[in-house]
């Protein structure tokens, strides 16, 4: 049954949905209509603050540049392959590499969203060691896998409320910070990540199509890249050695240079989270991610090799960050974004607001898709009409109301990425490397797994306990 829902909407996306480019164009001109129809934005201040928008992500499109390539670089070094080389012992069947990549894919993202590169480095691993794998339902499972990450330890949102001096907290919204315990360690997300654990790894072995049906790696790859088997990393390093002794290479593959520079990364690291626990944010993922690559590497000149064959496909980053950031901008400086949050939460009362709330952090999501960016768009009127509706409420109660709605908001923006293609440029440079593979080849799987995963966000924010 679900396997034929499951084609049958992978069909249709498959007609229907745009490259992932062309999507965020079409989203840029929704967004300027709805300024333009709703807050009375002038037309030529729409293009403005489009412009305006278009700068402000450059500095993390960076950080998510440094998380693609640091992540393959660790993912094809020669421990990964000893790891994977172990793990495809055990997984033997294409339901077990639905089942498994899923589940360590749910994982991975409860620790970093960042490491949705891993569990694409491991779909493609599996798939290429375990014959009758459909790769496009494959690529689907890397991305639903993506939909615990609000609730983990990266969520910019709790993270956010848990930061001394926030934005919130200087427009006073808050008087004080909403400490984890409220957010990530409460037992309305710890109930939302174990459902959604247990069931998208089930849900996606479901819809697994029969054998007549499958379309498997190779027959995505395109021809060339099936002719030549690329030598490893460090084959190539000793390939470009001299024939002779010489200075140049001894420093390039030096063993004693690497030590000392990640010795000098790991003590940073012991005393970061030392003295500040399990404190992660981008720019530490992406320093422990180069320390770690640089180790299972061993050489510095193989790290290098390692990074450029990871930099190869950067391009919809590069390109389509800013585009998205221009959509950002017209939702902010035009203040469509909160007339969205403010309208719709016009219509709320204390018991329906959280999920009110998750349907706002949904939809604001498709035009901009980023936690920390849509938090910035609607945190403030959110928690505003937040505290309206418990004005009655003691202390204790309101805060953990803020922190029930605050991660509804949170779980929206997760929930709306399964037809929202804009994070498929984290993990398609390393899952469709070499093939014909586009986002719209897997969106018609994230579709059911949109649909499956709102009962568990809704009945967790409606009423499980913070």
């Amino acid at each position: 049954m679900l396997a034929t829902i499951g084609k049958f909407f992978a069909d249709k996306f498959r007609r229907l949905l745009p490259d992932s480019f062309i999507f965020a164009i079409l989203l840029t001109f929704l967004a300027a209509i709805m300024a333009f129809m709703f807050v009375d934005a002038k037309p030529f201040g729409i293009v403005q603050a489009w412009y305006k928008g278009f700068w402000i992500l450059l500095a993390f499109a960076m950080q998510m540049v440094l998380i693609l390539v640091t992540g393959y670089a660790i993912a094809i070094s020669p421990p990964a392959e000893k790891f994977l080389d172990w793990l495809s012992t055990k997984v033997k069947t294409p339901v077990a590499v639905y089942g498994v990549v899923t589940f360590m894919g749910c994982v991975f993202s409860l620790i970093s969203w960042g490491w949705i590169v891993l569990t694409a480095v491991l779909g493609r691993e599996l798939s290429r060691r375990v014959k009758g794998v459909d790769y496009r339902l494959l690529a689907a499972c890397v991305y639903t896998a993506f939909l615990p990450w609000h609730g983990g330890l990266s969520g910019s949102i709790p993270l956010v409320l848990n930061t001394p001096d926030n934005f919130l907290i200087k427009a006073k919204v808050l008087s004080e910070t909403i400490p984890t315990t409220l957010t990530l360690l409460s037992p309305m997300n710890i109930a939302c990540s174990l459902g959604l654990l247990i069931v998208l790894p089930a849900l996606m072995i479901m819809m697994r199509p029969s054998e007549q049906h499958v379309v498997s790696l190779d027959d995505m790859v395109d021809e060339e890249h099936k002719a030549v088997k690329p030598m490893s990393v460090a084959e190539e390093a000793d390939s470009l050695k001299l024939p002779d002794k010489n200075i140049s290479d001894l420093l390039n593959n030096s063993l004693v240079i690497q030590v000392i520079i990640c010795l000098m990364g790991l003590w940073f690291l012991f005393d970061h989270f030392y003295s500040k626990g399990f404190d992660i944010n981008l720019n530490v993922m992406n320093f422990l991610f180069i320390i770690v690559g640089m180790i299972c590497h061993k050489t510095p000149f193989r790290y290098v090799i390692a990074m450029k064959r990871a930099c190869s496909n950067v391009s919809g980053i590069v390109l389509q960050f800013p585009f998205y950031a221009g959509i950002m901008g017209i939702m902010i400086y035009t203040g469509l974004g909160k007339a969205i949050a403010a309208w719709i939460a016009g219509f709320a009362t204390v018991g329906s607001f959280p999920f009110i709330a998750f349907l706002i952090g949904g939809f604001v999501n498709i035009f901009v898709p980023s936690g920390g960016g849509e938090w910035a768009v609607v945190g403030q009127p959110i928690l505003e009409a937040a505290r309206t509706l418990g004005a009655t409420m003691p202390a204790d109660q309101l805060t953990a109301f803020f922190a029930r709605v605050s991660m509804a908001v949170a779980y929206g923006d997760a929930w709306t990425n399964m037809i929202q293609p804009f994070w498929t440029l984290a993990f398609f440079p390393v899952i469709a490397a070499g093939t014909k593979m586009q986002a719209r080849d897997i969106m018609g799987y994230t579709f059911v797994s949109l649909i499956a995963s709102f009962f568990i966000f809704a009945i967790c924010v409606t009423w499980v306990p913070v």
